[in-house]
């Protein structure tokens, strides 16, 4: 099975999943409304991935846009999901996005953090 990814420059991709249910929860915020991808210190690992919804694109920001849905990731995320795959799954532990981070050199079993 293939999975078709909307890349750009710094090969942060979205999936068609992941694109579909950014629409899905979006259709339900005020409209205008985009996914934040951010990296934060914390969690199991040393840092957690962050995702938030957001109205406004700040200076920086890098948008990745995939059949209507809008991702932001801000300057000082960007160096830490450089080269990331930004997936939804749907599986018997739930559904949630997951981030598959060629830069982590370890995560935590439930797949919100990970180390450098």
């Amino acid at each position: 099975m293939s999975i078709e990814l909307a890349v750009n420059p710094r090969g942060i991709a979205v999936t068609d999943k992941a694109a579909t249910r950014i629409l899905s929860v979006m259709a339900k915020e005020a409209p205008g409304s985009m996914l934040r991808v951010s990296v934060a210190g914390g969690g199991c690992s040393g840092f957690q991935y962050i995702f938030d919804v957001d109205h406004e694109k700040a200076p920086g920001d890098l948008v990745i846009e995939r059949d209507g849905a809008t991702v932001l990731i801000d300057e000082t995320s960007l160096d830490l999901l450089e080269g990331c795959t930004i997936d939804f799954v749907d599986d018997l532990v739930g559904q949630s996005f997951k981030i598959t981070n060629p830069n982590a050199t370890s995560s935590c079993g439930c797949g919100t953090s990970f180390a450098l």
